[in-house]
């Protein structure tokens, strides 16, 4: 007994020396700092990173006599005109457009060839040029101006051309070694920045569509306008379904069409509701965005739910996967906020490169400092996505959830069904549909006046009248 015994201590012993010796070949050949983010180090991804911020010189207009004054009071001695030793002249009325010094201090930049430069702010221009540009980019890494090199449809894309810029060196350093050098335009190497056209910002969320209409029943009456929605909506029912079962079961003769016309304007009328409640959220948000099918093509969901409370906070509909809708949607899901929480919030994404890109704008146009967390993959491979994938699972058991009723439709016809289907069923998610938080006994978000309802069509006239409020409530503040 005890040879056996000393026999597995023995070989116990020769295991963990070839474990460490395993462990001392992986950590000479392999640098412990990749092994979590080996992929995120490659240059092939390096494409789908966003570079931090430029450095933003905003134009500031200049005094002459007032930088004179200062260089004498700094230096103890004045700032003396020009000496012009060629016996070249310039103009008498050139004057430098950033602080209006006259053509004293004027330097002849080029010989003669029209470009001039200031001796006391060190402007250079042009005969005639106007300094009105509002600002400049500048690399954070190696201080050079950005060039603008491509004009895309909303956005200017800025590089930085300088070959010394430590960015674009440590991006050469990453290439294979073997590559060829006809090759690295397949790569991202210089640092870049997306200057935005389009002002995202300043685009009204809550603007009723062209489209949208009263209700007239001239046949009906709210009653039956609530039992389609509570067919078409809560069981999933396409329009004509719908139709079917509003014959079949209460003997009622009505189009599918119409019940299109009430869930359109429905939807018009719920939305304000929808969009301006007190959902009281908290610091965890999880942003998602899913496929759906418009006319025959792919377009896109975008949603953000509270991973607390499981309210959606912000929802978009569009026909490109790029960052202006993702704006929009945080735009909606921030507007939630009564006070920003800042770096408090965790905002959890996945790996798309338009959430940060999105939150670089919400830097510059709010001064709102947040970190996107972006959960990668399907597996757990680093710290950050085992802590955060709950969360990212949530979002993605919240996209099932909608694809369940969505799934039915075979995708949406129009443009405005994609629009008032959408917004209908967020407004059923939110405050009709009972959830499994709450043991499947009432909806995320109660409202006094739903709970003196008695059936499902009486909750849908509630959420129509309390719409109408809101839209009143806003037509009275625009016009006060």
């Amino acid at each position: 007994m005890s040879s056996i015994i000393t026999y597995l201590l023995i070989y116990n012993q020769y295991l963990l020396n070839q474990i460490y010796e395993l462990t001392l070949f992986i950590a000479k050949h392999i640098p412990i700092k990749q092994w979590a983010f080996d992929d995120s180090r490659s240059p092939v991804y390096q494409k789908f990173k966003i570079d931090k911020l430029p450095v933003i010189k905003k134009f500031i207009k200049q005094d002459y006599s007032f930088l004179l004054e200062y260089y004498l009071w700094k230096y103890g001695k004045p700032v003396k005109p020009v000496q012009r030793r060629n016996g070249k002249t310039i103009p008498d009325d050139t004057v430098c457009p950033l602080c209006g010094a006259p053509h004293q201090y004027i330097y002849d930049n080029n010989g003669g060839n029209g470009q001039y430069q200031c001796k006391i702010c060190g402007q250079t221009f042009i005969t005639g040029e106007q300094v009105t540009s509002p600002l400049v980019l500048v690399c954070p890494y190696c201080g050079h101006t950005l060039v603008a090199v491509k004009d895309r449809k909303h956005f200017v894309i800025h590089k930085c051309v300088n070959k010394k810029c430590s960015y674009y060196k440590n991006n050469l350093k990453l290439l294979p070694k073997d590559l060829d050098p006809k090759e690295k335009y397949k790569y991202k190497l210089h640092y870049i920045y997306r200057e935005f056209t389009l002002d995202f910002f300043s685009m009204d969320l809550n603007q009723l569509p062209s489209w949208a209409t009263s209700f007239t029943f001239k046949k009906n009456n709210a009653h039956i306008m609530g039992l389609c929605l509570t067919y078409h909506v809560n069981l999933g029912l396409s329009l004509r379904k719908t139709a079917e079962a509003m014959r079949e079961i209460h003997n009622i003769n009505i189009s599918h069409t119409m019940v299109a016309n009430y869930a359109r304007t429905a939807s018009v009328l719920i939305k304000p509701f929808v969009d301006t409640f007190d959902y009281n959220p908290s610091n965890n948000l999880a942003a998602d965005e899913t496929y759906i099918k418009i006319k025959g093509l792919k377009g896109y969901l975008w949603l953000i739910m509270d991973t607390v409370s499981r309210s959606i906070l912000g929802y978009q509909v569009s026909t490109s996967r790029d960052v202006g809708p993702c704006i929009l949607t945080m735009r909606m899901a921030f507007d939630k906020f009564k006070e920003f929480p800042g770096k408090a919030l965790k905002f959890i994404a996945d790996g798309y490169s338009a959430y940060p890109l999105a939150a670089q704008q919400f830097k510059i146009e709010k001064d709102w400092n947040f970190d996107i967390t972006q959960v990668i993959g399907l597996t757990n491979d680093d710290a950050v996505t085992k802590e955060y994938r709950p969360f990212k699972q949530k979002i993605e058991r919240l996209n099932r959830t909608f694809k369940a009723s969505y799934r039915v439709t075979c995708g949406y016809g129009t443009d405005d069904g994609a629009y008032y289907g959408i917004n209908l069923w967020v407004a059923y998610y939110n405050f009709l549909r009972s959830h499994e938080l709450y043991r499947w006994k009432r909806p995320l978000n109660e409202v006094d006046m739903l709970k003196g309802a008695d059936n499902m069509p009486g909750k849908w006239q509630i959420l129509i009248f309390l719409g109408q409020k809101v839209i009143l409530n806003m037509q009275e503040t625009r016009s006060s």
